[in-house]
């Protein structure tokens, strides 16, 4: 993060005197310092203004309190820009939806803070704010006057994420030993008043062998130690955020355990100050809300720890030592004692430690967890290796390239935890509502107590005590800030260990609304380099006899057919002789002599020229032309010899990938350099939909607007450096994982397969993952809709419907563990295509 540079005894908070320091970008010379420097001063409480064009940052003094935003919008002004940075911090204490809210609103009060974004379900905060502004400490200030907890989260330490699991794994043990010593307590008040309720025998045996009044002494001893016992918890949050006028769901039990512990409080020691036939108590109810809740807390704590597994199995692939050669010797360091540079030697069977290149060696290895692909991938001198995968048959070293944070696997872990982390556009409506949830409960919860005092039947405070306290308790912040972040959490796992990395969390909503797919053809739809795909010799001609003698004539071109038509040959394991006297014709072909025979190669008209007749080879040309491949001739010694067709292959798994794109009701559309019959041609072989062909690299975005007819939503899937615009321009960039690092970067979803297969994949998880959290959503909402005016008593005067607060409890459990329930769910995602290897 940038440095802060301010004066000892001020803040940017607001102090008087306060001095802010900003990097600019953009000055490129003293003229621009001036401007920047004249825009600074005219701000009104700019004492003194400094800009250095060597260290890129303006120095401003205020003489009253200090203002980020003003600093910012005058350097725009200006033609320049303050650069933003992100901080990420671990919260602490928040416990519902309503915490969410607060916790971002304390955060974007701090100045110069551009954006906050709260998880409940990671408990983690995104703050995007100005580079120098704004320090950790600030942020973590300003969340510990909301009343939780903040510590700052930094990719410098590793051990953040296993420091949180630890800290979580202790709240869960902490909640158990609660639950347990709750439920002890409980169990007996529960039997002695709802026994006495429901049992006449045991109503009998209470009344005359214990006593009314030491039946309640006894009650009441228990739910005291239940209260600020296991249930202080509720007290130590609530109260405060409710002297702070931010009640929170803790505030909402603290409020309604207080009622019903206080009312039977007054009736046991001092019942003649409540009216006649009132002396009732609830020292069950209290008790046993406690230990509902708890309850609830505790499978709530399970069922999170399972929401991030994915993040642990990615985290678990990471080996702890690697075997290092150095000065003729081999040592087991520990990871972080390794560079980049080193030999590290892998035996069959081990984790491959880092990143890196074979160098000496060749085996297969297993990169499902990374890619997704199951089947194991060959690998020899000079090709990549990524740490965490598995080496399967044979040994073989490497070179490490990459350590630490840059590693594929570390930056997989830093894309999967910033998608879990993320909020989806859906979630607004949600923070809306939830910012007022809590403070209009405790409303409802007063007019229900008002409305019963005043018009409910004898004994009216009764009924109004019990159904304020049933509508305090029944109602369910939790379930409705946990359904969006964590049905997030679960799909960009299960999408994580599918080879689908969803890099923004937002196209996980944006992926469900698109109607148009997009491809790219070279290195998309193709296998991104030509091969030979025909050879048809002429009567009296033999296929290898005119393959090495034209891949011979071909050794002289750079040209990528050249290059394909030697690789078939050498692939056949044909000689092929050296050759002189070689002739290019521009625009035409070549000829050489090859061991004392004169070859030629070229487009038909090149044969024309010769004098040849290329009739006999017509229905081939036009079966090829057909296919989008361009035929080329071979003449030998005079003679016409073979039709040669080279291309870049379609990839197997492409036609079976538009198939399912089809089926889930999409179209399909081919971007591609290649001219119109071509590309015509290949899009009638594969079934696409649209079609626009001679694109230059620079013209695929303005192909991807000619897609979006009538407000269609356009999903664009590309590999090379030149399809990065194309990607940041569609609704949702899809990057071919085996494809170059600028087009991953400008994506959205990276297939780390590099199978085509992995779109309808992600599209059909994404929209599995936005249905699951729509059936979150309205059950948090329908759930909250219709339980409140029943824990009112709305249904009262209908049917005499009452709802103890015990079941309030109960069913308020039960809310959070149904939404956690449905999310697990996507766990069990079934992807519609099996991916394999490319």
């Amino acid at each position: 993060m940038a440095s802060v540079s301010l004066q000892p005894e001020s803040k940017t908070s607001g102090a008087v005197g306060a001095r802010l320091s900003l990097p600019v970008e953009g000055m490129t010379c003293a003229s621009c310092v001036g401007r920047v420097e004249r825009a600074l001063k005219a701000i009104p409480g700019v004492q003194l203004a400094a800009v250095n064009l060597a260290t890129e940052r303006a120095d401003v003094t205020f003489s009253a309190a200090a203002d980020p935003q003003a600093v910012v919008d005058a350097i725009e002004r200006a033609g320049y820009s303050v650069r933003e940075e992100t901080t990420e911090l671990a919260i602490e204490g928040m416990t519902c939806a309503s915490c969410v809210g607060r916790v971002e609103k304390a955060l974007a009060k701090v100045p110069g803070v551009r954006q906050a974004s709260v998880n409940l379900a990671t408990e983690r905060a995104q703050v995007v704010h100005l580079a120098g502004a704004v320090c950790a400490a600030d942020l973590e200030a300003a969340v510990e006057r909301a009343g939780y907890t903040a510590r700052r989260v930094s990719a410098d330490t590793p051990d953040a994420g296993e420091q949180d699991d630890q800290r979580r794994e202790g709240e869960a043990r902490g909640l158990q030993r609660s639950l347990l010593i709750a439920a002890i307590l409980s169990l007996p008040v529960f039997i002695l008043e709802m026994g006495s309720h429901l049992i006449p025998a045991m109503h009998h045996w209470v009344m005359t062998v214990i006593g009314q009044q030491t039946n309640w002494y006894i009650q009441f001893v228990l739910a005291t130690l239940v209260l600020f016992g296991p249930g202080l918890r509720f007290f130590r949050k609530g109260v405060p955020a409710l002297l702070r006028g931010a009640p929170d769901m803790n505030s909402l039990v603290a409020v309604g355990t207080s009622a019903a512990y206080g009312y039977s409080l007054v009736a046991t020691f001092a019942p003649q100050v409540l009216p006649q036939g009132t002396a009732n108590v609830y020292f069950e109810a209290s008790a046993v809300i406690v230990t509902l809740i708890l309850l609830g807390r505790s499978l709530e704590a399970r069922a999170k720890g399972r929401t991030s597994q994915a993040i642990k199995r990615l985290v678990g692939l990471q080996a702890k030592t690697a075997r290092v050669e150095r000065n003729g010797k081999t040592l087991e360091l520990p990871l972080d004692q390794v560079t980049t540079g080193d030999v590290v030697l892998v035996r069959p069977g081990e984790k491959i430690a880092l990143d890196g290149e074979i160098v000496d060696g060749a085996s297969y290895v297993d990169e499902s967890m990374i890619s997704g692909e199951p089947v194991p991938v060959h690998k020899t001198v000079g090709a990549e290796v990524i740490g965490g995968t598995i080496n399967k048959t044979g040994a073989f070293s490497f070179r490490v390239t990459r350590i630490g944070a840059n590693t594929v696997l570390a930056q997989i872990i830093r894309l999967v935890e910033q998608a879990q982390g993320s909020k989806l556009p859906i979630q607004a409506l949600v923070d809306k509502v939830t910012m007022w949830f809590v403070p209009a409960v405790m409303a409802a919860a007063t007019l229900t107590f008002l409305i019963w005092l005043i018009f409910g039947p004898t004994p009216a405070l009764t009924f109004a005590l019990v159904n304020a306290v049933a509508v305090l308790i029944i109602a369910c912040p939790c379930a409705m800030g946990l359904a969006t972040p964590t049905s997030i959490m679960v799909g960009t796992g299960r999408a994580a260990e599918l080879g689908v990395l969803f890099r923004k969390g937002e196209a996980l909503q944006a992926l469900r609304d698109v109607s148009v797919i997009a491809l790219d053809k070279t290195g998309t739809l193709t296998k991104g380099r030509p091969e030979l795909t025909d050879l048809v010799p002429g009567e009296g001609f033999d296929y290898d006899e005119v393959l090495g003698l034209v891949a011979a004539v071909e050794t002289r071109s750079e040209h990528p057919i050249g290059e394909a038509i030697v690789s078939a040959a050498q692939q056949r394991g044909l000689v092929i002789d050296a050759i002189d006297h070689f002739e290019a014709t521009p625009g035409f072909g070549v000829t050489a002599k090859v061991s004392g025979r004169t070859v030629s190669v070229g487009a038909d008209r090149f044969m024309t020229q010769l004098g040849l007749d290329v009739s006999s080879f017509v229905a081939t040309a036009q079966r090829l032309g057909e296919q989008g491949k361009s035929p080329l001739y071979a003449a030998i010694d005079g003679r016409l010899a073979a039709v040669i067709a080279v291309a870049d292959p379609i990839r197997e798994t492409t036609l079976e990938a538009i198939k399912a794109l089809h089926a889930l009701g999409l179209r399909v559309a081919m971007i591609t350099g290649d001219n119109a019959a071509t590309a015509n041609a290949i899009a009638r072989q594969l079934g696409i939909d649209e079609v626009a062909a001679e694109v230059l690299p620079d013209g695929k975005v303005a192909a991807l607007k000619k897609f979006r007819v009538n407000g269609a939503r356009v999903a664009f899937v590309g590999d090379g450096i030149n399809d990065a615009p194309a990607l940041a321009e569609a609704d949702v960039g899809l990057a071919i994982g085996t494809g170059t690092d600028v087009a991953i970067e400008a994506a959205d979803v990276v297939l780390m397969s590099g199978d085509l297969r992995g779109v309808p994949n992600a599209i059909a998880l994404s929209q599995a993952t936005i249905r699951n959290i729509k059936q979150n959503l309205f059950w948090a909402f329908a759930y909250n809709a219709v339980l409140i005016p029943v824990a009112a008593g709305a249904l009262y005067p209908v049917n005499g419907t009452l709802l103890s607060p015990i079941f309030a409890a109960a069913a308020m459990a039960l809310s959070s563990i149904f939404v956690l329930a449905n999310a697990l769910r996507l766990k069990g995602f079934k992807a519609p295509m099996a991916v394999s290897g490319v």
